[in-house]
């Protein structure tokens, strides 16, 4: 799977008008699982980084990965260069900078969104990504998604609001908090947007590497000036921040990064609900935090809703 994830061509889903995955279903659906499960221990990962400002662990976040992945994207490009392969244009590579600008926000906004507002509420507002990105599709891309992808996405987001709780709803004006966690769900859409029509010709290592690397500079920018402790942290900090770099960002944004070269990602950002889900049980595991009632129906809601919205992929509307 690894070398699959790393030197996979570039798919086709960047301009489709239906729903076709261009790979294996099973490779395709099994690199998406992978990487919700690993973008599913983020919040876990930033939990047990205790005393961590969200912006640092962020930073930490992306900038792990790219340091990882610096020597096999090198090495990559030096081989397509020696083998005389087609080279891409820079359009294509200022659409990877741009993708990195919409991570880093992503990862900015929600993280201190989470301190300035509930879980609930941050949780329920940034997941509005799915909505941005089903319109983004269909005005960008020209995609048609079915009927079935419109009332999947809205049962799956039901679901979300089950999870959360009914409260949010009640309240008559959104505070800073919800509203920073509503523009980290934009930028997400964004982001997913921008893959894309990047995977379209770029492969799925380069994609991340230029996006994160251009996260952790603009991060690290923002850390300088705001005058935020990079160092100074527990053992024990620094190895969730290492497993959020690795595990979370390299290994499930790789998956994830792969996935949309080869699926819309109207699809991938739906399915991608499945994440706070796949969170909530391993809270239960490893940090001793309680399931309600609420949140097992509301999930499975939401991964009913998933499911209509993967039943109509490869099939015309």
């Amino acid at each position: 799977m690894a070398d699959t994830l790393l030197d996979a061509p570039a798919g086709e889903a960047a301009g489709v008008t239906t729903t076709t995955i261009t790979a294996s279903r099973a490779r395709v659906y099994g690199a998406l699982a992978l990487g919700i499960v690993c973008i599913a221990l983020s919040a876990i990962f930033v939990k047990l980084a205790i005393g961590v400002p969200g912006t640092v662990s962020a930073f930490y976040r992306v900038a792990i990965a790219a340091v990882a992945l610096a020597l096999p994207f090198a090495r990559g490009q030096a081989r397509k260069r020696r083998a005389g392969g087609v080279r891409l244009g820079w359009r294509i590579w200022t659409l990877a900078v741009v993708a990195g600008v919409f991570f880093a926000l992503d990862l900015a906004f929600w993280n201190t969104s989470l301190g300035v507002t509930s879980a609930a509420n941050a949780t329920l507002l940034g997941n509005d990504a799915p909505l941005v990105v089903g319109l983004g599709a269909l005005i960008l891309f020209g995609e048609r998604p079915r009927a079935t992808y419109w009332l999947g996405l809205v049962v799956a987001l039901l679901g979300m609001s089950v999870i959360v709780g009914w409260d949010i709803f009640t309240r008559s004006a959104l505070g800073g908090g919800d509203l920073l966690a509503l523009l980290a769900g934009v930028f997400y859409a964004g982001y997913l947007l921008t893959t894309q029509r990047i995977r379209a010709t770029m492969d799925t290592l380069p994609s991340l590497w230029v996006a994160g690397a251009t996260g952790a500079v603009l991060l690290l920018a923002f850390i300088l000036a705001t005058g935020q402790a990079l160092t100074g942290y527990s053992l024990n900090a620094y190895l969730a921040l290492l497993g959020l770099g690795l595990i979370s960002q390299l290994v499930g944004w790789l998956a994830i990064n792969y996935a949309l070269g080869h699926m819309p990602a109207s699809i991938v950002s739906v399915t991608l609900l499945a994440q706070p889900i796949l969170t909530a049980l391993f809270a239960v595991v490893l940090i001793n935090e309680t399931l309600e009632s609420r949140q097992v129906v509301g999930g499975l809601i939401a991964l009913g809703g998933i499911f209509l919205v993967n039943r109509g992929v490869g099939k015309r509307g």
